[in-house]
């Protein structure tokens, strides 16, 4: 195996340009989402059920990183977790690849979190219209959450389909197979 790529898009963006467009996308999806939700419903928007909002929005960001891990569950052997502080204070969960997995894997453990959360968030503001403004905030969070998963896909998809992918210290590193 030879080194196709290595990417690292917090080195590649920095940490300020992608803290930015990721606020940049919740404002997106949020304004653009309650509008939605509000020129298609009409019924009365509640806050009865602000604790389990608060509730939601704290685990929102664990519930992502495990739907991360589910697809590559059978690799477990291969995958170290590991809890970093980031500003002194806020706990960021990381999941580390030790051993090259394929690369179509690799992609539906990043895309996974986005479709099947966002799915479940906006099939949410449709069925309890009361908490409409919840479930849009939610989903914004979680899609500002999903940037750096969709800048990786982006830098992903031009490499070759039979490749495998590895995570090291310098970012994750694009394997394929040397050609006979």
């Amino acid at each position: 195996m030879h080194c196709w790529k290595t990417i690292n898009v917090k080195k590649q963006y920095g940490f300020d340009r992608i803290f930015m467009l990721s606020s940049l996308l919740v404002l997106a999806v949020f304004s653009f989402f309650y509008v939605m939700i509000e020129i298609l419903n009409d019924n009365q928007l509640s806050d009865e059920k602000f604790i389990i909002f608060l509730l939601s929005f704290i685990s929102l960001y664990p519930i992502h990183k495990a739907i991360h891990f589910l697809p590559l569950i059978r690799y477990r052997n291969r995958i170290r977790f590991s809890i970093k502080k980031q500003f002194g204070f806020m706990p960021i969960l990381s999941i580390r690849i030790k051993e090259p997995v394929p690369k179509a894997l690799f992609l539906f453990a990043l895309l996974a979190p986005f479709f099947i959360i966002n799915t479940i968030l906006i099939i949410g503001a449709f069925t309890l219209p009361e908490f409409g403004h919840y479930f849009t905030m939610l989903l914004a969070y979680h899609c500002g959450l999903c940037l750096i998963d969709l800048l990786y896909i982006k830098n992903l998809a031009r490499s070759p389909k039979k490749a495998l992918i590895e995570e090291t210290e310098t970012g994750y590193e694009i394997l394929v197979p040397p050609t006979v």
